[in-house]
């Protein structure tokens, strides 16, 4: 039987995907399999470019690499979550907001930061959490406004 979702469960599990986010910009070795298995089967993503479903299979696990690959190749060297806040719904629920930040450093050497929320919705399954869902902002605005991307 699944115990109840705890708030420290779902704190830990944030610091895992951050520090694993780092890991990777920071040059080392990227875990693919733990970022894969933080998504449950399928998932939804809604963002101001429209809902889109997704599937936790081949094609996904290879956009993680590629996602960590793009943010590295334009100038990000950090993502730190700044604050959470955690709204537990039932026994095996809970969305939490993710505030993070977005360190980088331009071609021309010079520094800057994005902060930004995403809303993630989470599921216990036995003893694992998954994302099954997540909201966020205009994020290729934003990097653009940064001049990050053309």
């Amino acid at each position: 039987m699944t115990t109840p979702i705890q708030q420290h469960e779902i704190e830990n599990f944030f610091n895992r995907y951050e520090a694993r986010f780092n890991e990777v910009l920071s040059g080392g070795e990227p875990d693919v399999d733990e970022t894969v298995n933080s998504f449950a089967s399928h998932f939804i993503e809604a963002s101001p470019s429209g809902v889109t479903a997704g599937k936790n299979d081949r094609k996904f696990r290879k956009s993680i690499s590629q996602g960590w690959q793009f943010y590295k190749n334009i100038g990000i060297i950090s993502m730190d979550i700044l604050s959470t806040q955690i709204t537990i719904l039932d026994n095996l629920h809970a969305i939490t907001k993710v505030h993070w930040n977005s360190s980088f450093m331009r071609k021309n050497k010079t520094k800057g930061d994005i902060a930004f929320d995403v809303y993630y919705l989470i599921q216990k399954a036995g003893d694992d959490i998954r994302i099954f869902a997540y909201i966020t902002g205009d994020e290729q605005q934003a990097l653009k406004e940064e001049g990050l991307i053309p």
